[in-house]
C-alpha cells in the first residue's frame, strides 16, 4: 500500500528528472499530487463532423485514418508526418510535427477521436497537431479528460499516469477530517470520493459537486485558522497605554476633526488601553482624514514613553508623511526621523543609533524600516500605510522587532465589510465613512471596453497636468493559455472575460498615451 506522506518518487516511473519537474509544481509526496486539482476539463463528448468544424472553432472529431503516416525530414531539422483521415462528410489531411513515430501508433481502418481546429490550407484544410486517443465504440475513453496545470518539460501524460496510480494505491488510506453528520447535513461527498470524481470524473455534476467539497473545506480551514490566530492575539498581553490629552492633539490641527475621525481615536485609544496587543485595520477613501487617525495612535504611544515606526509604500509618500507628522509633534517636543532606501549610509547609521537608545521616539520610513540592523530602544506601535502594497511576510518582520508592540495598519483600497473579515479576520476594523468638510467627494464611475478612447485621452490629460494615475489589473503576467483545441470546462455558468494582466495593459497604454 503506498503511503500519502511517501515521496512522489515512490510511483514507477518517477525518476529524479521527472520528481525534479514535479516539484516545481509543488508535487513532492502523493498527498500533494491527489491535491494537485485539474485546472480545467476538455468535453469529448460533443463530437462534430468536418463539414461543421470549418468554422476554426476547437473541436472534437471522430474520424478513421485513410491512408499511412509519412514523414519527412524538414530543412530546420524538424519532423513533418502526414496522412488522410475522414468522415462521413468528408476528409482532411492531419498534420504533425516531430512525431514521426505515429507510423507505429495510427492505423489503416480504424477510428480515433481527434481534439484540434481545422486551418484553411489552398482550396481545402488541414488538422494541425491534434491530440488523438483510438476510439473503441464498445469501450469509448472517457468523454471528460482533466486538464493538468504543467512546467516546460512535464508531459500531461505524467500527471495522469502518476495520479491514476496514487488513486489506486494511496487513495484508500485518505481520512476525512470532516464530520459525517456535517457533511451529510450539507449534502456533500467524502474527500476520498470528491479527489476520485475531480481526477477522474463521469460527469461534470460530479465535478460541480466535488469542486463545492474542496471549496468548502478551504474556507472552512481558513475560517478555524483566523479564529485561532484571533484567539491567540487576543491572549498576548502587553503594557495598557494610558488615554493621551485628545484636545490637546486635537488642538493642533487648524481644523474640526469629523464624527468619524474622533470615534476612529476612541477605538485606537480603547485597544491601546486594554493591555492587549492591538491589531486594527483603518479603511476610508482618499482624503478622509486617516492620517490624523495614525499621528493619533502614535502620540498615544509617544505619551507612554513608548517608540512609533510609519512604513509607507513609496519614498514620496513617506516624505508626505514626514513634512505633516514632524511639525505636529514637534510642536509637542518630539522629534521624528526620515529613513528611506536612499538615505546616505552614515545618515541612516545616525537614525539607527538614536532609535536603539531611545533618543528618536518617531521613525517615518519605507522599507528601509525591514533592515534587520534596525532596533528600537522600547516600540510602542507599527502604522503601515498602504498596507495592501506590502505582503504579509514584510509587516511580519516590522512586527517582529518588537512582538508586543501595537499594530495599526491603514488602506484607501474600497473594502467590502464582509471581503475584509474574510481577508484580514484577524484585525479589528475601523472605516471612516465621513469627509471632512470643504472635501470633495471621491467620484467612482464604471464603464466598459468601449470608453477605452476616452479613458486613455482622460489619463494623457491628468499625467499632462502632472497628476498620476494608477491602474490596477487583476493578473500581474499572461494566465497559462490553454493548449491548442482545449475546450475547457467552467464551474461557472457564464463564460468570464480573460483577466487583464498589468505588463499587458503596460504596454497597450505605452502605445496609447
Amino acid at each position: 500500500m503506498l503511503s500519502l506522506n511517501d515521496p512522489i518518487n515512490a510511483i514507477p516511473g518517477i525518476g529524479p528528472a521527472k520528481a525534479k519537474l514535479l516539484f516545481k509544481l509543488g508535487i513532492t509526496d502523493i498527498r500533494s499530487l491527489l491535491f494537485h486539482i485539474p485546472r480545467g476539463y476538455e468535453d469529448r463528448s460533443r463530437i462534430r463532423t468536418l463539414a461543421d468544424a470549418r468554422d476554426g472553432e476547437p473541436s472534437v472529431l471522430l474520424l478513421t485514418v485513410g491512408s499511412e503516416p509519412r514523414s519527412v525530414r524538414l530543412p530546420s531539422r524538424r519532423t513533418l508526418t502526414k496522412l488522410r483521415v475522414f468522415d462521413e462528410s468528408g476528409s482532411v489531411e492531419a498534420v504533425f510535427f516531430n512525431q514521426n513515430y505515429l507510423s507505429d501508433v495510427l492505423h489503416v481502418g480504424e477510428e480515433y477521436r481527434f481534439i484540434g481546429k481545422l486551418t484553411p490550407q489552398g482550396r481545402g484544410y488541414q488538422l494541425v497537431s491534434p491530440k488523438f486517443e483510438q476510439y473503441d465504440p464498445l469501450d469509448p475513453p472517457p468523454d471528460i479528460c482533466p486538464i493538468y496545470s504543467l512546467t516546460a518539460g512535464l508531459a500531461p501524460g505524467v500527471i495522469k499516469r502518476a495520479v491514476a496510480y496514487a488513486l489506486e494505491k494511496a487513495l484508500p488510506a485518505l481520512e476525512d477530517y470532516l464530520p459525517e453528520d456535517l457533511r451529510r447535513r450539507h449534502k456533500m461527498p467524502t474527500l476520498a470520493s470528491a479527489l476520485r470524481a475531480l481526477h477522474l470524473p463521469e460527469n461534470f455534476a460530479d465535478v460541480t459537486a466535488a469542486s463545492r467539497r474542496l471549496a468548502y473545506d478551504e474556507l472552512l480551514l481558513f475560517s478555524l485558522g483566523l479564529n485561532a490566530s484571533k484567539g491567540s492575539k487576543e491572549a498576548q498581553r502587553t503594557e495598557a497605554l494610558p488615554r493621551p490629552d485628545e484636545k490637546k492633539f486635537f488642538s493642533l490641527y487648524p481644523f474640526e476633526p469629523t464624527g468619524a475621525q474622533r470615534r476612529v481615536c476612541a477605538e485606537i485609544a480603547e485597544d491601546m488601553a486594554s493591555g492587549s496587543v492591538m491589531s486594527r485595520i483603518l479603511v476610508g477613501d482618499v482624503g478622509c482624514g486617516k492620517t490624523l487617525c495614525a499621528a493619533f495612535a502614535v502620540y498615544t504611544a509617544v505619551c507612554a514613553g513608548k517608540q512609533a515606526a510609519i512604513m509607507a509604500p513609496t519614498e514620496i509618500l513617506a516624505r508626505q508623511h514626514y513634512k505633516e507628522l514632524s511639525s505636529v509633534f514637534g510642536a509637542l517636543g518630539y522629534s521624528v526621523k526620515l529613513l528611506l532606501g536612499s538615505t546616505p549610509k552614515k545618515e541612516k547609521q545616525a537614525v539607527y543609533d538614536a532609535l536603539a537608545s531611545g533618543e528618536t521616539p518617531i521613525v517615518i520610513g519605507t522599507h528601509a524600516l525591514l533592515n534587520e540592523k534596525l532596533s528600537f530602544s522600547d516600540l510602542g506601535i507599527t502604522v503601515t500605510d498602504e498596507q495592501h502594497r506590502f505582503g504579509v511576510a514584510q509587516r511580519a518582520v516590522l512586527r517582529q522587532k518588537c512582538p508586543k508592540a501595537h499594530m495599526l495598519v491603514m488602506s484607501a483600497t474600497p473594502i467590502p465589510r464582509t471581503l475584509a473579515l474574510v481577508l484580514y479576520g484577524d484585525l479589528a476594523i475601523s472605516r471612516i465613512d465621513e469627509m471632512p468638510k470643504g472635501r470633495r467627494p471621491v467620484g467612482t464611475y464604471v464603464v466598459t471596453e468601449a470608453y477605452r478612447q476616452r479613458l486613455n485621452a482622460f489619463i494623457h490629460k491628468q499625467v499632462a497636468l502632472g497628476g498620476q494615475v494608477y491602474v490596477v489589473c487583476p493578473a500581474i503576467e499572461k494566465p497559462e493559455e490553454r493548449e491548442e483545441g482545449e475546450i475547457a470546462y467552467s464551474l461557472f455558468k457564464e463564460e468570464r472575460p480573460p483577466m487583464k494582466d498589468a505588463t499587458t495593459v503596460l504596454e497597450e497604454l505605452k502605445e496609447a498615451c
